[in-house]
């Protein structure tokens, strides 16, 4: 996940720990200096894909901290995509005993029974993930995909609708996925594949070629939905000059795009999205958290900065953030200088926090923007 970088600063250590008696010393009586080492090196190590050997120094970490969740989630994670599923069910059973209200272990557990074929049990796993937290997106879908593998087609459309309320992306993901064959052809999954096509002209495709290509929809079934969002009255079909010959293109209607912002096409393109402005200022919020998750996965610090001025600087969310989550905001601060004086260090330590903090400000910045377009 981190690449060389982590390799770098773990050679550093040790380094530093045989030429220096202080922090050998350091190393020898705290524990945690060494579980954050032994944790970097397997994560080091599963990055490289070598499962194996990740397995064993996830291991040794928790001979010195047994009930670390962090160790055992990464721990169940690597046995799982070595098909151990035993074992990795044993990891997520170990995690539930001592958080039994985990979400991310209920779903893992899920998704190891869905490998085993037993769907009864995985739906009744991420039903649990969903007991401890409602707007676990991806639980709701993997619930949608579970009860349409149990051929209860009312519950799993229902699921889904929850799953893409959640984040939209998921009504993409649903075109393909192979366990919903069950569902395709029933009337509620239709309406979603028109969510899919209506997302698709609101980013600034028009033609139904370009509409196909970025939903993975059947030309048909795109052809369908893009003729009940016209009865709908969401879009209106105009015509453009192709050599000798016109081809239909779609654009949102303008009651529609009043609501939720309209794509503006310049000569090459989108240049830019008019939005009412309560709406514009959450999705630059929601654009922001986006590139903070991504520049955190990718461990890039100049990025994270810049990704976190966004909600600090009072020119640009800082008023919105302290207004609305103030808790946030001042983790954010912390975080910029705790990057700006220890840099991939911190961050690596810090990351899974980081993602956590995030994520609760997108939920609530999704649910605001619906209810704003609402």
């Amino acid at each position: 996940m981190f690449g060389k970088k982590n390799k770098k600063v773990e050679a550093k250590l040790d380094k530093k720990g045989s030429d220096s008696p202080v922090t050998k010393e350091t190393s020898l009586v705290d524990p945690s200096y060494n579980i954050k080492k032994l944790f970097k090196k397997g994560i080091n190590l599963m990055a490289d894909e070598k499962l194996d050997d990740a397995i064993e120094v996830f291991e040794q970490a928790l001979r010195i901290e047994p009930d670390n969740i962090e160790i055992l989630m990464k721990l169940g994670y690597a046995r799982f995509h070595l098909e151990d599923h035993n074992d990795a069910l044993k990891v997520y059973d170990k995690i539930l005993e001592i958080d039994v209200t985990n979400p991310e272990a209920w779903n893992l557990k899920g998704l190891v029974h869905y490998e085993q074929r037993k769907y009864s049990q995985a739906l009744d796993a991420v039903n649990k993930a969903i007991d401890s937290d409602k707007t676990y997106g991806m639980a709701w879908y993997n619930k949608a995909c579970f009860l349409s593998l149990l051929n209860q087609v009312p519950e799993s459309l229902q699921a889904l609708k929850h799953a893409i309320e959640i984040d939209v992306k998921n009504a993409r993901k649903s075109i393909r996925d192979k366990d919903f064959v069950n569902v395709r052809i029933e009337e509620g999954f239709k309406r979603i594949e028109e969510v899919v096509v209506l997302e698709s002209v609101k980013q600034g495709y028009h033609t139904i070629g370009a509409i196909v290509w970025t939903t993975f929809l059947d030309k048909i079934d795109a052809e369908k939905a893009l003729r009940k969002l016209l009865e709908k009255g969401l879009i209106v079909q105009n015509e453009k000059r192709d050599g000798l010959s016109k081809i239909p293109i779609y654009d949102l209607s303008d009651n529609f795009a009043e609501k939720v912002g309209k794509e503006k096409i310049g000569l090459f393109g989108i240049k830019r999205k008019k939005l009412p402005k309560p709406v514009k200022n959450l999705k630059i919020m929601s654009q922001a958290i986006q590139s903070a998750k991504e520049a955190i996965e990718e461990a890039d610090i100049e990025k994270a900065v810049e990704a976190f001025d966004q909600f600090i600087d009072p020119a640009k969310s800082g008023e919105q953030m302290i207004e609305n989550f103030f808790e946030a905001h001042r983790e954010i601060r912390l975080w910029k200088i705790r990057l700006s004086d220890r840099g991939a260090d911190y961050m690596i330590d810090n990351k899974d926090k980081m993602i956590e903090v995030l994520e609760n400000v997108e939920v609530t910045i999704t649910k605001k923007l619906r209810d704003e377009i609402a």
